[in-house]
């Protein structure tokens, strides 16, 4: 399941920009939010998922996500959108955050001390 959340992440990600489109809130500010939202807490949940401790063991997953995500991108957009979807630098942003935000999970736990006493 580990590979799998690279697959989990742009399903989510392509169902979350086809249902903005088809409501009319993909272009603008609020599309751009809403996306950048839903992909923050996907990859956190993603990154958690993995129960690592250092960012450096979670790079090598994230790193895999996204080239999962760049395939995806070449079997399904690709033949539709044509080579000139990677001149958009939005694309590219997407890619990187896919490396970064799951990096960011071992910091976004909550650390649980049990309280000490005092005799």
């Amino acid at each position: 399941m580990r590979l799998g959340w690279g697959i989990v992440i742009y399903a989510i990600m392509y169902v979350a920009s086809n249902a903005l489109l088809i409501y009319g809130v993909s272009g603008g500010i609020s599309g751009i939010i809403a996306r950048l939202v839903i992909l923050i807490v996907v990859a956190l949940i993603a990154g958690r998922s993995l129960q690592l401790m250092s960012w450096k063991d979670i790079l090598p997953y994230s790193f895999g996500w996204a080239l999962i995500a760049i395939g995806l991108d070449a079997i399904l957009t690709l033949p539709l959108s044509g080579a000139g979807m990677y001149s958009n630098w939005n694309i590219w942003i997407g890619y990187t955050l896919v490396v970064l935000l799951p990096l960011l999970a071992p910091s976004s736990r909550i650390i649980h001390e049990s309280p000490t006493t005092i005799s």
